[in-house]
């Protein structure tokens, strides 16, 4: 049995935010989270380069480090990784088989993220991690991995307006769930925020008596002729591409320092060499398909595009884009953020997913950028990309799950 089919049942629950069913089945489990000593780090962008940023650092200090990711792009392995490797399939599916024969059948059945995210903490109990990077799924006050009492370091990395279907249509709103990972007296570490976000989480930072960080974006310069920046005087190599990484990088570099200054072993060589080595797929990553170089991104939120734009913008050509786009996404401002005139825009489906329709995406597309060179609908992502062959710059971007299929179809890629 592989791991989409033990894992489909439990789809039908959708999301659903609340801690009590993955309290109950951790409880039967024997309480695994409360063995991992944790760094939480929650975010509407960001998280995932910040926790493998401090998977790969912790890793290369020597330390045995567990991380928890989501969504994954290709299997769902990629979610649990033990010094950044994938847990294995065969270890997955045993994993599975314990959480399910926890679940109390008379109680309210566990969603399929919080089955997940129990195997999880499972495993890296199993495996007696030093350390745990474990990252918010949605929201963070009423997620499922928002079960540590007392986090090694709380990370708030970025909060704007995303699944506000779930967490609430304002910033403040939207702060609130991100700031309920804090907790009493632990420190936190916090990237740059709006206004209306700050002020929600310096409030309850006060409140809870936490010693913070806030940051700052760390200043690009060369090492060795190759990209790198520098945070309070920390100097390191920087792999993965946009300005954004600037932000993600320094709240990294920040985190480890708190944990140096509460006695952790971690030399200047490890966090050179982690952030050297540190790899996150699918976003602003190029790629060789057939006989071009194509980059891809997830860019599935209004930030997230902005920060892929502006990375385009350094390339200073024409774009042509082939995007997807999930139906619950802010379509209207992704694109806005996106397009400009004399781009061409290729329009597809999401598969196996609420996509958006391409023809109700291309209608809102040519009144946000009247002045697109091309704009046009296929039935699918393959198609799409037989067509822009040859163009200068093609960005595969809109959804992760679209990017995810793409990997997946050309895992050399």
């Amino acid at each position: 049995m592989n791991i989409d089919s033990i894992l489909q049942p439990f789809q039908r629950f959708g999301v659903h935010l609340g801690l009590e069913r993955i309290e109950r089945l951790l409880d039967r489990l024997g309480n695994p989270h409360q063995q991992v000593p944790i760094i939480h780090v929650a975010g509407t962008n960001g998280k995932g380069s910040v926790c493998a940023y401090l998977s790969s650092i912790l890793t290369q200090a020597g330390y045995k480090v567990g991380r928890y990711t989501s969504p994954h792009l290709v299997d769902w392995n990629e979610r649990i990784c033990l010094n950044e490797q994938p847990i294995s399939l065969e270890t997955l599916q045993n994993l599975l088989s314990q959480v399910q024969n926890a679940i109390d059948p008379t109680t309210e059945i566990p969603t399929q993220f919080e089955i997940i995210t129990a195997a999880a903490w499972l495993y890296f109990a199993q495996s007696h991690v030093d350390i745990a990077i474990i990252e918010v799924g949605l929201g963070g006050r009423l997620d499922a991995t928002n079960l540590c009492d007392r986090p090694l370091v709380s990370v708030i990395t970025s909060i704007s307006r995303e699944h506000w279907q779930q967490l609430g249509s304002t910033l403040a709103e939207i702060a609130t769930e991100k700031a309920g990972i804090i907790k009493p007296g632990c420190p936190v570490v916090v990237g740059q925020l709006p206004l209306e976000a700050e002020n929600v989480v310096r409030s309850r930072i006060t409140k809870l008596d936490c010693p913070a960080v806030w940051v700052e974006p760390a200043t690009e310069l060369l090492i060795d002729g190759q990209r790198g920046a520098i945070y309070q005087n920390i100097k390191y190599p920087l792999p993965l591409l946009g300005e954004i990484q600037l932000s993600n990088s320094a709240i990294a570099i920040a985190t480890i320092q708190l944990l140096q200054q509460n006695g952790w072993q971690i030399t200047p060589e490890a966090i050179a060499s982690g952030m050297k080595k540190t790899r996150w797929l699918g976003r602003l990553q190029w790629v060789k398909y057939e006989d071009f170089s194509l980059l891809i991104d997830g860019a599935h939120n209004p930030a997230a595009a902005q920060a892929l734009r502006q990375y385009t913008d350094t390339l200073a050509a024409p774009v042509t884009w082939v995007m997807g786009m999930l139906s619950t996404k802010d379509h209207k401002e992704i694109f806005a953020a996106l397009l400009r005139s004399q781009d061409s825009l290729h329009l597809v489906p999401v598969p196996d997913h609420s996509s958006a329709d391409p023809l109700d995406l291309a209608l809102l597309a040519r009144n946000i950028c009247p002045k697109l060179a091309n704009c046009q609908t296929h039935d699918d992502l393959f198609a799409a990309l037989k067509v822009v062959q040859g163009d200068r710059l093609v960005i595969l971007c809109g959804s992760l799950y679209l990017v995810g299929h793409f990997l997946k179809t050309f895992p050399s890629s």
